[in-house]
């Protein structure tokens, strides 16, 4: 059942289908991690749901951005959702695989990229769902990690910034694949819902092509926050 909601209190409204597919915190954070350089002027955010992410920075900046979404009914309610909050003229949404995009754009064509992916492994020992649409959203079943990062350092600009969130058991793995296409990590966030628990979650800024160095932080959210805006301010 689709319904129309408020996206938090960044005075926008999103459609969601409250069976299938609802977006999530990972995106909201996502979003205000991303640090816009003075001279960005394009970001391409994969695996963008339904749209969550380019609609908040469409909000807050003047990029020209890209959403790219594979599964046809979590694109349209994209689609509506950035209708709805007339940025149409600013949010483009192509209804292909991720890892596909290369073929419709050229190489090193994007100022800051942006990813929340699938999460599981499909070899993981978690049950994959039932309902494809939401199995798809959080297993790698269409795309995988080392697939996306590839795509995100065939496209992103010399020194450009790509911004990826994920689970912190994967640490390590991220780091390696990040290192092999010429990502440094420059910044890491750690999320936890207390610090007497693990993370929850890992936010990563990486630029391409740029010098060693990594700063590391982390923050405790509450999942009951009625606001996310500026939560990383100064950092």
């Amino acid at each position: 059942m689709q319904v129309l909601n408020d996206l938090y209190d960044y005075d926008l409204k999103i459609y969601q289908d409250t069976l299938n597919f609802k977006f999530s915190l990972d995106s909201l954070l996502l979003a205000e991690y991303i640090n816009v350089p003075k001279n960005a002027r394009t970001l391409l955010d994969l695996c963008t749901g339904n749209a969550p992410l380019p609609l908040i920075i469409a909000k807050k900046t003047s990029l020209n951005i890209t959403g790219v979404e594979l599964q046809p009914e979590i694109y349209a309610l994209a689609k509506k959702s950035v209708e709805y909050n007339n940025y149409q003229d600013r949010i483009q949404l192509l209804n292909i695989n991720a890892k596909d995009t290369n073929n419709y754009f050229p190489g090193n064509n994007f100022d800051i990229i942006t990813c929340n992916p699938p999460f599981f492994k499909k070899n993981e020992t978690s049950l994959i769902n039932d309902n494809m649409t939401k199995a798809i959203a959080r297993h790698e079943l269409t795309i995988t990690l080392p697939e996306i990062i590839e795509t995100a350092s065939y496209l992103i600009k010399p020194h450009g910034k790509f911004y990826l969130v994920h689970r912190p058991n994967r640490l390590s793995e991220i780091i390696k694949l990040a290192s092999k296409y010429q990502f440094e990590a420059k910044k890491i966030t750690f999320i936890y819902s207390n610090l007497e628990k693990d993370a929850i979650m890992v936010l990563f800024e990486f630029v391409s092509c740029a010098h060693p160095g990594t700063k590391v932080y982390s923050k405790i959210i509450n999942r009951d926050t009625k606001t996310y805006q500026n939560i990383f301010k100064g950092r």
